[in-house]
């Protein structure tokens, strides 16, 4: 059941400067999971990662949703949507 659970879209900068966008309904374990490595392929040779963007969703669905509009924005604008939080 843990379609009721609250829902967040994140944002790491990893140690290569570069932005990994990402869901989870669980934030410290998910945090915990990419700084030991296995969360992703991609942060696991980026590591150490920060979380740097936190954004709430109504659902699993509205969240996917969203992490899709952000990983499709150009790098400027997701800096942008950084420095607004």
């Amino acid at each position: 059941m843990t379609e009721n659970k609250h829902w967040l879209v994140y944002i790491l900068r990893c140690r290569d400067g570069s932005l990994y966008t990402g869901i989870t309904n669980d934030l410290p374990k998910r945090l915990q999971a990419h700084c030991d490595g296995v969360a992703s392929r991609y942060t696991r040779s980026r590591l150490p990662v920060k979380l740097i963007y936190l954004e709430s969703a109504a659902n699993r669905g509205v969240a996917t949703k969203r992490e899709l509009a952000i990983k499709r924005m150009k790098r400027a604008q997701k800096e942008r949507l950084i420095e607004q939080r």
